[in-house]
């Protein structure tokens, strides 16, 4: 099909389904909340998914180093660190068994620009965020491919007043925050201008970082009814390792992990954003919204530690590595939005089109050998690898409201993606192409059983689409022992949320809550033949197959007290059960793969992991925050987070022990001739609790054919830390 025609197919589906008609009693206006572009709607009365939302001064106040500091107060929510304020999420354990550069199974959209880097983390601006909305449970129906388990919107800061800030910052390990910005408004626009820069040494050794901001909003009303918002975000960062040690006798002796080497290093990124979004309003509750935007990420790093030298001399130093690559990632798009309010229909139709180039060229920097008596000798200059991906996405989506009684509200979504991968590997003049047909829904109601209290039930699916990677592993990698399967169909979850939400009066405070039980069902889902991450053999090749099963089910409860009285609490409690539906084809190897006879020879075990917990999912979470406002001016915060023993790794053979942590944040602001000075000291892990931020293995790391705890792949937490800042507003 050509692109012409699938754009009109596209805006035709978008108009045939906005046409649909249904009747009801007149029970007041009823609103579309629902958007991928700008987060500018805030009802949330008639929402039937589990949600959660932070506003930018709670990030703000919260003073934190990364965004997982704040995220971990939303139930559901699990993040891994990499490196500074880079982080991967994850939602209700999905994707918990993968650690590498996959995609977490969260789609993550930032002022309406899906983002996606290279590694399947994202790198946040933590100073220019206006709020942080968590949609949680299949999110496809709006947000396309890898939605399965939720997504999470960013909406940035925008000029509201006039005003500029200076702020400074200082901690731990050489933890450095400079910022300023400065916001102005208008009778006819306002604007937002900010320059950060945020560096640390790091508690690991080679953790260093650092991450310079410049980013800028400007909105212009058109007129009453109208505005136009042009918003730009470029930054520089770069990070080394991430401080990974090499089994539990390393981690116990040397938790910076003075010895060793990560696989990947010394990564320097520079992302820019851009975007212009307008906004209508019409006089019959209507809006319309269209979102251009542009996302750009340039990543170059080194991996494959040096070993052995052109002549066998066996390589130990630091900065030695044989492979560098470069990564470079444009990401477009053209998204519309025209939403209705009415009394017996609501409506919502849009459509989203993308196009998006990923390129990826790797060269050998070193001479070198893989073994002291190999005959084959790599040389430096070598390009090794050299292609280019090009997807293009089609997809309209509807949102449907219907009141069925006066406390009774119908939704329903539905979203169709049609999916277009090309690629182009330079190297062995090679040309492959395939194409998905993806729909994607969500059905719903809420009732409200009082003023104060609302159900909510719904049912909605998540997709991933194959890549080509999995789709033709054996043709790029040019492997014997890796197979293509063209026939891989795009994997799906199923998610069911039924929750109460709402108010109640208590001890002279009024406590918000939402209280969900989830069940999220993944069939089907595409994994290797073998086992995540185990080595291929002539024997047992590896192959991408539909062939995956895992359930996630739990309850989630957040509860809030008013933030304005002197004592006030933020509890967020997960209770998760994850585990493999289906995987009875785990080959564990032992041994060195590189070897093929002797007493460390290679050897596989085969194990059907079927019914084990999903590794890296703590059964039980708690999050609780207290506030105490001393005055005005000054608040004292409490916080405590636990999490039970898990798991790290698919045979749930190492299991890794729970943990509790106490942070402490004081906040003081005093206001002076025209200017408010506000400071702040936080202390995190107060009790300096030995635990682990990152626990990993599946397989014989260190090829003694024995599987153990020196097996795991450990990052161990820096223990207590001190930050403490000043900023100043005028």
């Amino acid at each position: 099909m050509s692109k012409t025609r699938r754009i009109s197919h596209s805006i035709f589906l978008s108009a045939f389904l906005a046409t649909g008609c249904f009747a009801t009693e007149n029970l007041g206006i009823i609103n579309i909340d629902s958007t991928t572009i700008d987060d500018r709607f805030h009802s949330g009365k008639t929402e039937v998914s589990s949600t959660a939302t932070i506003d930018g001064q709670t990030v703000d106040e919260a003073h934190i180093e990364n965004l997982q500091q704040v995220l971990q107060t939303i139930p559901g929510i699990t993040t891994e660190i990499k490196t500074g304020d880079t982080l991967k999420i994850h939602i209700r354990g999905v994707e918990n068994q993968r650690y590498m550069g996959e995609k977490p199974g969260v789609a993550v959209v930032i002022d309406g620009v899906p983002v996606f880097e290279r590694t399947g983390a994202v790198n946040i601006d933590l100073d220019n965020i206006e709020s942080i909305k968590v949609i949680k449970g299949g999110a496809s129906y709006l947000f396309g491919d890898d939605a399965l388990a939720g997504a999470v919107i960013i909406t940035t800061k925008k000029g509201a007043v006039n005003k500029s800030m200076l702020a400074s910052e200082f901690g731990s390990f050489g933890y450095r925050k400079l910022l300023a910005e400065t916001s102005f408004a208008k009778d006819s626009f306002n604007g937002r201008i900010q320059v950060s820069e945020r560096k640390g040494d790091g508690y690991w050794k080679d953790s260093d970082y650092l991450a310079r901001y410049a980013n800028g909003k400007l909105q212009y009303y058109i007129d009453d009814t109208s505005d136009l918002t042009f918003g730009i975000e470029a930054s520089h960062r770069e990070k080394d390792s991430h401080g990974t040690v090499e089994g539990m006798t390393q981690a116990l002796t040397d938790p910076t992990s003075q010895e060793g080497r990560d696989y990947t290093r010394m990564y320097d990124v520079d992302l820019l954003k851009l975007f212009l979004t307008y906004s209508k309003d019409f006089g019959n509750n209507s809006n319309l919204l269209l979102n251009l935007y542009q996302y750009g990420d340039d990543t170059k790093f080194v991996s494959s530690p040096q070993k052995y030298s052109s002549t066998g001399t066996v390589v130990t130093a630091d900065d030695a590595y044989t492979t560098g690559n470069d990564y470079h990632q444009i990401q477009r798009g053209l998204k519309s939005e025209y939403r209705s309010s009415g009394e017996s229909l609501a409506y919502m139709v849009g459509a989203d089109i993308r196009n998006n180039i990923y390129e990826n060229k790797t060269v050998y920097l070193v001479d070198f050998k893989t073994s002291a008596f190999s005959p084959t000798v790599y040389h430096a200059g070598t390009v090794t690898g050299d292609n280019k991906t090009t997807e293009e996405v089609y997809a309209p989506y509807l949102e449907v409201k219907v009141p069925l009684s006066e406390a009774t509200t119908l939704t329903l979504n539905g979203r169709y993606d049609n999916i277009r991968l090309d690629y182009e590997d330079q190297l062995h003049t090679l040309s492959l192409q395939k194409d998905f047909n993806v729909y994607s829904h969500r059905v719903g109601l809420t009732h409200d059983l009082s003023d104060s209290a609302t159900l909510f039930v719904s049912r909605s699916t998540g997709f991933r689409a194959p890549s080509i990677d999995q789709l033709f592993n054996g043709t790029i990698s040019l492997d014997s022992k890796v197979l293509n399967n063209p026939d891989l169909k795009p994997e799906e979850a199923v998610n069911y949320d039924l929750g109460l939400r709402g108010t109640i009066p208590a001890l002279e405070n009024t406590l918000s809550y939402e209280a969900t039980l989830f069940l999220l069902d993944r069939k089907d889902y595409i994994m290797s033949s073998i086992g995540q991450y185990t080595a291929a053999t002539a024997a047992n090749p590896q192959k991408y197959e539909n062939i995956g099963g895992m359930r996630s089910k739990g309850f989630e409860l957040s509860l809030q007290s008013d933030s304005k009285k002197t004592f006030s609490f933020d509890l967020a409690y997960t209770y998760l059960d994850a585990y493999f539906t289906q995987y009875d084809n785990f080959y564990l190897g032992l041994g060195s793969p590189y070897v093929t006879s002797g007493p460390n020879a290679y050897t596989q075990i085969h194990y059907d992991l079927t019914g084990n917990t999903v590794p890296r999912t703590s059964r039980h979470t708690l999050n609780l925050i207290g506030n105490y406002n001393v005055s005005d001016a000054t608040t004292l915060s409490a916080e405590l987070t636990a999490k039970s023993s898990y798991y790290a790794d698919e045979l749930n053979q190492l299991e890794m022990p729970g943990y509790e942590v106490v942070n402490l944040l004081a906040k003081h602001s005093e206001k002076w001739k025209g200017f408010t000075f506000d400071m702040f000291v936080r202390i995190d892990n107060v009790f300096d609790k030995f635990y682990f931020n990152t626990a990993r293995s599946s397989g014989d790391r260190d090829y003694n054919k024995i599987y153990n705890q020196e097996d795991l792949s450990l990052t161990v937490n820096p223990g207590r830390v001190y930050t403490a800042g000043l900023s100043i507003k005028f």
